[in-house]
């Protein structure tokens, strides 16, 4: 029996979208299977001008199937765009070390000659990337500066321990929460080892 790789393709497109397009996809079959049951009842008791509208409105409902698994498609094809694109953009951005997005861009076009008319999502997607790598590099000193700050103070309770890394270090209280949160963590590793 021939496989088709068509239809092994949509249903793993199908498998990866999200639910809403798999609910918009069950309607469609629902109708189809009213459609033919009518029309088997229309030909079983030989109303012509039944019949004649039903095969209408299944054509209708299979050209309506057709367009949603287009529109799945191309959905799937555009988020796995998406997705690749901002594998290598992460990638080439950590090689690079450059924080001018436009350079990044640039350079990038030039590695990748096939994303040249994808500047804009490209810009975007490293702007974003950027940003991404600098709340965790933030969130690296952060936690390094607490862990030498609790080692030296392991006796305070967390809410004295975390007033006083403020006060020692003013710029981390707009994070209040934040260095509230990695101190209990690390007091909690503390106690488990």
């Amino acid at each position: 029996m021939p496989r088709s790789g068509r239809l092994r393709n949509f249903i793993k497109e199908l498998s990866e979208s999200p639910r809403i397009e798999k609910i918009s996809f069950i309607p469609p079959f629902l109708v189809l299977a009213v459609e033919i049951i009518l029309l088997h009842h229309a030909i079983t008791i030989k109303v012509y001008y039944v019949i004649e509208l039903t095969i209408i409105l299944v054509i209708l409902s299979l050209i309506e199937i057709f367009f949603v698994a287009e529109e799945i498609h191309e959905h799937y094809i555009k988020s796995s765009f998406e997705r690749i694109l901002t594998i290598r953009l992460d990638d080439f951005i950590l090689e690079r070390k450059n924080e001018n997005v436009k350079t990044l861009v640039e350079e990038f076009i030039h590695f990748y000659p096939v994303y040249k008319k994808e500047r804009t999502k490209i810009y975007h997607i490293a702007c974003e990337i950027l940003e991404t790598h600098k709340e965790e590099l933030w969130q690296k000193e952060l936690r390094l500066s607490l862990e030498k700050f609790v080692k030296r103070h392991k006796k305070k309770n967390i809410r004295d321990l975390v007033r006083l890394f403020i006060k020692k270090h003013p710029h981390y209280q707009p994070h209040a929460e934040d260095v509230y949160r990695i101190a209990c963590q690390l007091l909690e590793n503390n106690t488990n080892k």
